[in-house]
């Protein structure tokens, strides 16, 4: 695997502003802090797995680095350059370059295109002058890869199942031969086995094609097999980062342990017998979050301390991140 940085994103944030239930035309409007502070490096060739509640900032974050949302301040250095200082023009060239998968596989493809004209649709936007003949071919090799047949290039997306959508949304993805593609919460609208089916596929053709993958869920068991390093967010904050085989072997997060400890075990006995640590309460609100640690108001060991003081990112031994006063 080739170790070179593609992607380096150093400490992004991403506020909105909003108003809530009872707030007057001149009442100033609240900040909602959806991504706070997130620095991550990610290698060519890697996947990255980001993991967390719903409502924790994961879509956030990947849509900010692209630039689908605005983000309030920090870099994102793909390949050296800030995407998030360039120009319309200079960051077309780039949109080429990272692709996105999303979670709804059906409601992501026009209704009123048949899948040839879907899978096309991103070679005719930045390669206008392609000819008809190389698109056609273009796309039955994009086809081929995701394993759908050529005869149903002129079918309609109401035509296919849940799984052959997402197939036609990856191809749509690898048509224009991206380095990066960002996969949000690709499977969690599919049945379980079609889950492994799309994983499966998203691993071949990283290896086949030298993919990086950013790979979005909110279940650590979906994302055990596919990602080389996990990231696990809270409420917009990095709580823990590290290999995947490090995470779930020895999670220091508390509240990444309380995620492994859902994970199904296929063994009934162990499966029985485990620990399972349960997270009591609801997620509190980005709008106003938790003073110091913003997992404190659900966790089992927080003290004084973790209200008054904000943990700090510690890197521990083999480059083992977490943010927490008791992780040691």
């Amino acid at each position: 695997m080739n170790h070179q940085a593609i992607l380096q994103v150093e400490n992004l944030k991403v506020n909105f502003d909003v108003s809530t239930e009872g707030d007057m035309p001149w009442t100033k409007r609240k900040k909602l802090k959806a991504v706070d502070d997130v620095s991550f490096n990610l290698q060519q060739g890697e996947t990255l797995g980001i993991v967390g509640e719903s409502g924790c900032g994961k879509s956030t974050l990947a849509r900010a680095i692209i630039r689908m949302v605005p983000a309030e301040s920090g870099k994102a250095l793909w390949l050296g350059n800030d995407l998030l200082t360039l120009d319309k023009i200079a960051m077309r060239k780039h949109r080429k370059e990272i692709q996105m998968i999303f979670q709804d596989p059906l409601a992501s493809l026009n209704p009123r295109m048949n899948i040839g004209e879907i899978i096309a649709e991103p070679l005719k936007t930045h390669y206008p002058k392609t000819s008809k003949e190389d698109i056609k071919s273009r796309v039955q090799d994009v086809m081929d890869k995701v394993g759908l047949l050529h005869n149903l290039v002129n079918r309609y997306p109401h035509e296919f199942s849940g799984g052959q959508c997402q197939r036609i949304g990856i191809a749509r993805a690898l048509i224009l031969k991206p380095k990066l593609i960002i996969c949000d919460e690709p499977v969690s609208a599919l049945d379980v086995s079609i889950q492994a089916q799309v994983i499966n596929l998203l691993m071949e053709l990283q290896s086949e094609m030298g993919l990086t993958l950013i790979f979005i869920a909110h279940d650590l068991s979906i994302v055990k097999h596919i990602s080389n390093k996990i990231m696990v967010l809270y409420l917009g904050n990095m709580v823990e980062m590290a290999n995947s085989s490090d995470i779930y072997a020895h999670p220091r997060h508390p509240y990444t342990q309380a995620l492994i400890s859902a994970v199904p075990i296929p063994d009934p006995e162990i499966e029985k017998n485990k620990e399972l640590i349960l997270i009591e309460g609801d997620l509190p609100s980005p709008i106003n979050p938790p003073s110091g640690c913003v997992f404190r108001t659900r966790c089992q060991k927080a003290q004084d301390i973790c209200a008054n003081k904000k943990p700090a990112l510690n890197t521990l031994n083999d480059n083992h991140m977490v943010a927490c006063h008791f992780s040691a």
